[in-house]
């Protein structure tokens, strides 16, 4: 069986970090590695769709892809399940089986949706870098 090989950008760790302050989602180091096999390894690995990522079309290369974890869920936020507003952003790599995780955000109403200028930067640096 494939094993994905899992990484982090620097923007996503500064997020993570904020996000994990025990006032706020303790849990969330917990809750990204059960997203990784729930939602991640089910899609890229056993080729099956639950509805938890979905595709961003816009950035959608033959050498990456940029994915969104739209159902995540964190124990630390009680009773909603994987409707809990945490988004994840990560690039796929299909050729070489590798995630790098890009963002982490709580997706409140009518706010906050992932960073396209940072994304669209993030593919052109690997653009450039001819990867």
């Amino acid at each position: 069986m494939k094993k994905i090989e899992y990484s982090r950008h620097d923007r996503f760790e500064k997020q993570i970090k904020k996000l994990g302050h025990p006032k706020k989602y303790p849990s969330i180091e917990e809750d990204l590695l059960e997203a990784q096999k729930s939602a991640i390894e089910l899609r890229h690995i056993r080729v099956l769709d639950n509805d938890s990522v979905e595709l961003v079309l816009k950035y959608d290369r033959k050498t990456v892809q940029i994915w969104k974890i739209k159902k995540f869920a964190c124990k630390s936020i009680v009773g909603k399940g994987v409707k809990s507003g945490i988004r994840v952003i990560y690039a796929f790599y299909p050729e070489k089986f590798e995630v790098e995780f890009l963002e982490i955000y709580f997706k409140e109403k009518n706010s906050t949706d992932m960073d396209y200028d940072f994304v669209s930067k993030y593919i052109n640096n690997i653009t450039l870098k001819g990867i």
